[in-house]
């Protein structure tokens, strides 16, 4: 077939190994998106993330299902958290036009190494699911949460999975399982937000966007299934995993522009 090409094998082989990452911990853009450019260095940026943001929809859309079936979910938390992730992104992303993306890169590296440090250094840390809220604390520690998530994706984006993670094991008291499967539901909600901005305009290619769709569900599968089979203490490692990796990307984004 025409349309398998190597070029588009790379991509598939991307939103694989991006569904598996994202469904565990989060991180999957950091595969996908550099790996969309590099196939395609004339293409638009906007319909470059819009693409992204189809096939990633739809993976972690994927694992949400596949985790609400084994796993109580937190609704009473994730759902207003989506709610308010959804709004805030779209607040982020009319941000990005008068503050500079640059000015916030150090804080944001900052965050990244005391999220690691702290996770580190306490051994039992998301290891057990003990819910610390409830009633009207818990809706509206769930607003909030949502509200900075969802701000954070829409202005700059990487790492909004593993920021997830560690705020709902940080404040909400859940284990990484579970933290892990309430991130998914934010998640799809703040990629529903992009897209209702990049599909209205045109920014995205639906072929492209489809197979990639697919081959990021088969990763998502995988992903999943590894996290509910070895629970909390191994997303826990990935987590830390994918932490480092961030904060080696931010550390190289924003010394390489001093």
């Amino acid at each position: 077939m025409d349309f398998l090409t190597p070029e588009i094998l790379v991509l598939l082989t991307a939103a694989l190994m991006a569904g598996a990452v994202d469904a565990v911990v989060g991180g999957g853009g950091l595969i996908q998106i550099p790996t969309l450019f590099a196939v395609y260095p004339t293409e638009s940026a906007a319909t470059l993330f819009g693409t992204n943001k189809c096939a990633s929809v739809v993976g972690t859309a994927n694992a949400t299902w596949r985790y609400s079936r084994q796993v109580v979910m937190p609704w009473r938390t994730i759902l207003p958290a989506a709610l308010a992730a959804f709004i805030f992104s779209y607040i982020g992303a009319a941000t990005v036009a008068w503050l500079p993306k640059d000015v916030v890169r150090p804080l944001i590296l900052f965050l990244l190494v005391v999220a690691a440090v702290y996770t580190l250094k306490r051994k039992e840390f998301g290891l057990h699911h003990r819910p610390a809220h409830a009633g009207h604390r818990e809706l509206i520690y769930a607003i909030l949460l949502g509200a900075l998530i969802g701000f954070y994706d829409g202005f700059f984006g990487p790492g909004t999975g593993s920021f997830l993670i560690f705020l709902f094991v940080r404040f909400f008291g859940f284990d990484f399982l579970h933290a892990s499967a309430g991130a998914k539901v934010v998640n799809v909600a703040t990629n529903l937000a992009a897209l209702g901005y990049f599909l209205p305009h045109g920014y995205i290619l639906p072929l492209v966007a489809a197979a990639m769709a697919v081959a990021n569900v088969s990763g998502s599968m995988l992903g999943t299934r590894l996290a509910l089979k070895y629970g909390s203490g191994f997303i826990r490692q990935l987590f830390l995993v994918m932490v480092a990796v961030l904060i080696v990307k931010f550390s190289w984004d924003t010394f390489s522009v001093l």
